[in-house]
């Protein structure tokens, strides 16, 4: 039985993908990658639909490296879509040597997304991947040159499908055709597609250019601020400042009421201690975002 490695997101292309395959009789290892603005939360509930176990790989610190500075240009955010998807291929890449698997395979649909999944650049990173030949997209393969898993005859052209476009009503239709009743509904799964977290990343990347992984994590919670070269977050509801309350350690530090309710308040240091006067600013901010404090305000400080 034929063997492939499929780059698998969990959403509709990448279940047409498998289900194309796993219908040909190819054994289909799905593969999804976690970093600091993805997981696979919804890869995993997709692949229990599909009868398929799924392996899940964190790649954020070389991510992270590519999001800082890209080889090709971003989307509208902070994506840099085309770098990740060949840091996806590599990885999917050295899987196929070491496992003994045949191909890759991927849900891209060819023209769905004009910057990323033209024929240009599904064929650019490929040989950039050093798979050249060797990755199947089984929804456009008969619109998409002839790979060496069909050329060896371990896949047949004729089984697989020749969809283009951005249109999801071809997905759906063979959704219907392969038996796929349940499929989520398409969703910006990336963060770096976020107009919002886009902002706030590109800032402190201005502000911070060697910012790490738990500085991206930060700015998913809360109301960010800037005061000087400090980052405040500040906690919107009772989930971000329990979600605040656990992160205090080196370099970040959480203050709170004490006895009063109000929201609690992150402080990331990129440069040591954080100095009384931005402890009394912070202070300053969450009774700004107060409705009733007492005359006799009181806060704790942790990390500090």
């Amino acid at each position: 039985m034929a063997k492939s490695i499929l780059l698998f997101s969990g959403g509709l292309d990448s279940m047409l993908a498998a289900k194309i395959l796993v219908n040909r009789k190819v054994e289909v290892q799905p593969v999804c990658f976690e970093s600091y603005f993805f997981g696979a939360a919804s890869a995993s509930v997709s692949a229990k639909y599909l009868g398929l176990e799924l392996r899940t790989v964190s790649f954020a610190p070389e991510h992270l490296a590519l999001v800082k500075k890209p080889a090709f240009r971003r989307g509208k955010g902070m994506n840099p879509c085309i770098d990740c998807h060949l840091l996806m291929l590599k990885k999917a890449g050295e899987m196929m040597r070491t496992g003994g698997y045949d191909f890759v395979a991927t849900g891209e649909v060819l023209d769905e997304r004009p910057f990323s999944q033209n024929a240009v650049i599904m064929y650019r990173m490929e040989k950039e991947a050093g798979l050249e030949g060797m990755v199947l997209r089984p929804i456009s393969a008969k619109l998409l040159k002839e790979t060496l898993p069909e050329k060896k005859g371990i896949v047949d052209r004729k089984n697989l499908y020749g969809i283009k476009g951005k249109s999801r009503r071809s997905h759906i239709e063979l959704a219907r055709e392969l038996g796929i009743e349940k499929f989520p509904q398409p969703a910006g799964g990336c963060l770096l597609t976020d107009p919002e977290y886009s902002k706030k990343l590109r800032e402190l990347s201005e502000r911070v250019p060697d910012f790490c992984g738990v500085d991206c994590r930060i700015l998913k919670m809360g109301r960010v601020l800037w005061e000087d070269d400090f980052l405040f977050i500040v906690g919107r509801d009772e989930g971000e400042n329990a979600a605040i309350d656990d992160i205090a350690g080196k370099e970040i530090s959480v203050v709170k009421p004490e006895n009063f309710p109000g929201p609690s308040l992150l402080i990331r240091s990129f440069s040591g201690d954080v100095p009384q006067r931005i402890l009394e600013k912070g202070r300053e901010v969450i009774l700004r975002y107060t409705k009733k404090a007492p005359a006799d305000a009181r806060f704790t400080v942790k990390g500090h």
